[in-house]
């Protein structure tokens, strides 16, 4: 089984670049210091939980792209 691998955090700033909104209107979203959405910036994964307070947030399903992920591999197998 091939694994295709997603970087979560290279899209996370993605989009927030692509709304126009600062790292700063993010972290007080969710209630961090911004340098701990620099942190996420870095990081190929994180914690679903944050994930998804992120994805709420950011108006975004970002599980969306592991459920692609999920899909394409069921129907390789």
């Amino acid at each position: 089984m091939k694994n295709k691998k997603i970087h979560i955090g290279n899209l996370i700033q993605d989009k927030l670049k692509a709304d126009g909104r600062s790292v700063t209107w993010l972290a007080k979203r969710i209630h961090c210091e911004r340098n701990n959405i620099y942190g996420i910036f870095k990081r190929p994964s994180i914690d679903s939980e944050l994930l998804l307070y992120i994805s709420l947030t950011l108006e975004t399903n970002f599980f969306t792209y592991y459920s692609a992920i999920y899909n394409d591999l069921q129907m390789k197998d």
